[in-house]
């Protein structure tokens, strides 16, 4: 069992004191909430979810891979590490037209954020330029920005949030001891020191984990403890089902219990209760029933289309008829007041 890191215990250290909202989890307590009998679990999440959103609607963004392949880290889960042997082709960044082109899709069918990632280990100069231009045409379009590019200086954080970028994901993955055994090109305080310069400039945080990947259930309640303990929660927290894929080091890890991934949408609902909670990758595989679960447990948010950057994802057809079978509707893109007010209590 993974013990908690000194780097949690510096983040809850600067956390405001408690209040409606807590900052102050300890590892105990959530391995606690992980133990719960599964039926407790769900009516203490469900009731954590109606009280700061409406249970019947959810948020939908759509991922695009605007720059593929090649990246230099060595993220063990990732088809797109330079330091793995998969079958994926390196690709150029795509230009603007293309990505406008991929975004005017992506609101037509229903979402209201628009994602774009980016392989490589951090943002450059030459990009940079690029990149404002993607923010200020996909805003233009009405759509909510989202943008993954790795790890960000000060200065390139403030110049995104100039552009009018709404959402950074920075996903801290795991949790910091079993960080290690996932990727050794980068440290845990890198992806929080991100995140932080990502938080002071004023863009919203998109930032979750990937559960599935041989860790134990201390190591998901560990990865829970990081987000909820920083001084702001991040505003969305993507919950990602390891894809195993082939020529990468997890390409043959055993599967996860299915109702361990709503065991921790569950947890992560009620450490986080004004965030979206995202049911992310693995959708592709889960069950209607499964998907269903996850929902009641909390989740609020998909992806839509067909990839996830360079992985398969659920069937538009498919969602169609999942989100009319339980009565799910599909928001627009948030005001930016009534997100505000999701975090009054903070």
């Amino acid at each position: 069992m993974t013990e908690p890191s000194q780097t949690v215990r510096d983040t809850a250290d600067t956390a405001p004191p408690a209040g409606g909202t807590r900052h102050d989890w300890t590892l105990d307590e959530i391995l606690g909430l992980f133990g719960l009998p599964f039926n407790d679990l769900l009516f203490r999440a469900q009731t954590e979810h109606r009280r700061a959103f409406d249970p019947n609607r959810i948020q939908a963004s759509t991922l695009l891979s605007i720059k593929t392949g090649g990246c230099s880290e060595d993220c063990g889960y990732c088809a797109q590490s330079a330091h793995n042997e998969t079958e994926l082709e390196r690709e150029r960044l795509l230009s603007l037209k293309e990505v406008l082109t991929a975004a005017r899709r992506a609101k037509d069918e229903g979402a209201s954020r628009f994602c774009m990632g980016a392989a490589w280990r951090s943002l450059g100069k030459a990009q940079t330029h690029d990149i404002v231009e993607f923010v200020k045409g996909v805003k233009n379009l009405g759509l909510e920005t989202c943008m993954t590019l790795g790890m960000l200086s000060p200065e390139q954080a403030r110049a995104l949030k100039a552009a009018g970028l709404d959402y950074y994901n920075h996903n801290v993955d795991t949790s910091e001891g079993f960080y290690p055994n996932i990727v050794t090109t980068h440290g845990y305080r890198d992806r929080l020191e991100t995140i932080r310069h990502v938080q002071d400039a004023g863009i919203k945080v998109c930032s979750g984990g990937i559960i599935g990947m041989g860790e134990e259930r201390a190591d998901r309640a560990g990865m829970l403890l990081t987000l909820a303990n920083l001084p702001r929660h991040p505003e969305s927290v993507p919950i990602n089902l390891l894809i195993p894929i082939p020529g990468t080091p997890l390409a043959d890890t055993e599967a996860l219990d299915p109702l361990e991934l709503v065991r921790t949408i569950a947890v992560a609902r009620i450490l986080m209760p004004g965030s979206y909670i995202r049911l992310s990758a693995g959708r592709e595989a889960a069950s209607d029933e499964l998907q269903a679960l996850c929902f009641l447990a909390g989740a609020n948010s998909v992806f839509l289309g067909d990839r996830l950057l360079t992985a398969g994802n659920a069937d538009p057809g498919a969602d169609e008829r999942l989100f009319a079978r339980l009565g799910l509707d599909l928001m627009p893109a948030e005001p930016a007041e009534a997100e505000a007010a999701h975090h009054a209590a903070e």
